[in-house]
């Protein structure tokens, strides 16, 4: 039993995982800067306050209804899935672009054993 979850523990899918768990965790502190420190002061400089919560808010009965505060959260997901597309998945597919345009562009070596009988049949075409 200890040596199966060793090697579940070891496995490379596993490490992947947790690394980008905590990568992830990470680069939350830095979206959350870049809305709470750029983003939101550039809203409030356009509209007067750093969020809509206030905006079409109203009540009903005893309950206060705030379509602005769903407004705000769908503008955070918007401009956090913004920030993670240009940071980190443009750099990503570009890096595998070029990736990819070099690994094109090496020549294919043919396996050794190819090579072997090439060899062999270059040897039999000449006149002995």
């Amino acid at each position: 039993m200890l040596k199966g979850f060793k090697d579940f523990i070891t496995r490379g899918n596993v490490i992947d995982l947790a690394v980008g768990v905590i990568i992830g965790g990470l680069f939350n502190a830095i979206v959350t800067s870049l809305i709470d420190d750029i983003i939101n002061p550039l809203i409030a400089a356009l509209f007067g306050q750093p969020n809509f919560d206030g905006v079409l808010a109203f009540h009903l009965g005893d309950s206060e209804i705030r379509i602005g505060a769903l407004i705000t959260v769908i503008v955070n997901f918007l401009l956090t899935a913004a920030a993670i597309y240009v940071c980190i998945v443009l750099p990503i597919n570009k890096l595998n672009e070029r990736r990819k345009a070099a690994e094109e562009a090496k020549p294919e070596e043919p396996a050794a054993d190819i090579k072997l009988l090439t060899e062999i049949r270059d040897l039999l075409k000449q006149p002995v």
